[in-house]
């Protein structure tokens, strides 16, 4: 019994893996690469100081707004408030000057609010935790009598970061137009 003859295929029909090999090698080289670009971008430090300046633009608003805002019948509250937003020498003269400035809210029964229009960082050391800030806002100051005065102003904040947050360790009106900063 001879043994039928074999038909010659040609080698390209025999290897119909050949498409799926290159698909995987393609794949491959395309899951390499981003994840290289993965690594880089989450070891990047701009993205960490992208970060901590978010941080410090938030945490400087806020602790202007919260400085620029009382209410004579919540008192205690307000003025707790503006200690705990600051730090240093200026958490120090507000709770030094905390007994006299509450009789004089007290007195005149005033309520003011606060409401930022704008923020930016000026400055930031992230290494040694200061930052600067330049917030502007626009406080309403409500008398006993019921008239009500708006003022729009710019302020000046410098923060240090204490305890991984940062707070107010500076605040000072900025200057406007033409005026020397100083």
């Amino acid at each position: 019994m001879e043994r039928p003859a074999r038909r010659r295929v040609p080698r390209r029909l025999r290897t119909p893996y050949a498409p799926a090999l290159a698909l995987a090698l393609v794949a491959g080289g395309f899951a390499a690469w981003a994840g290289q670009d993965w690594y880089d971008a989450a070891h990047d430090d701009r993205a960490a100081y992208a970060v901590q300046r978010d941080r410090a633009l938030a945490a400087g608003e806020q602790a202007v707004q919260n400085l620029n805002t009382l209410d004579h019948r919540h008192l205690d509250r307000g003025l707790d408030l503006w200690e705990a937003s600051t730090t240093g020498e200026l958490r120090e003269q507000l709770t030094a000057g905390r007994g006299a400035f509450a009789g004089q809210v007290k007195e005149a029964e005033t309520v003011s609010t606060a409401r930022v229009l704008s923020g930016a960082v000026t400055e930031l050391d992230d290494r040694a935790g200061r930052a600067r800030v330049l917030v502007a806002l626009r406080v309403t100051v409500r008398a006993a009598d019921g008239t009500r005065t708006d003022k729009d102003s710019r302020m000046l904040g410098e923060l240090t970061r204490t305890d991984g947050r940062w707070k107010l360790s500076a605040l000072g009106q900025a200057p406007v137009g033409g005026a020397p900063a100083g």
